[in-house]
């Protein structure tokens, strides 16, 4: 991968096949929305009504990396951390919003970058282990096994 040109929102690391030294791959909101943006309409437990999110779908970013593993760890600014098998990384699946309702997403926003499920798409996605899983402050991903 080439090197960011601008800040680094997210570092992927562990079991990938693309990086850009130190065995991760750094990347910066140009590099991310290259890989491709989708919009998702949801509402959230955590907002009011259905919002519009904007983001890279994790399927998208994981295959793009090369990425080959079966469990996800991913950690906020917080260092707060949850556990996701990479079967979870569906296409129409979760994303990595950087944008809700047009205003990029800050850290006091839940960004940079925060997971978000279509819950109002698939039902099967209104539940507390999805919920749980809808890391917000997401800054880096380790690929396990």
């Amino acid at each position: 991968l080439p090197a960011p040109s601008g800040a680094v929102i997210l570092t992927v690391h562990g079991d990938i096949a693309r990086t850009n030294g130190n065995a991760e791959a750094a990347l910066d909101k140009a590099m991310i929305e290259a890989i491709g943006v989708v919009t998702m309409h949801t509402g959230t437990i955590w907002t009011d009504g259905t919002s519009e999110f904007q983001g890279v779908e994790l399927a998208r970013l994981l295959a793009h990396l090369g990425a080959d593993g079966r469990t996800l760890r991913l950690t906020a600014l917080n260092d707060y951390a949850v556990e996701i098998p990479a079967s979870e990384a569906v296409d129409g699946g979760p994303m990595l919003a950087f944008r809700m309702d047009g205003k990029d997403l800050s850290p006091r926003d839940k960004g940079p970058l925060w997971m978000i499920y279509p819950y109002d798409v698939n039902s099967a996605y209104k539940n507390e282990v999805s919920y749980s899983r809808s890391i917000w402050q997401l800054t880096r991903i380790e690929v396990l096994d």
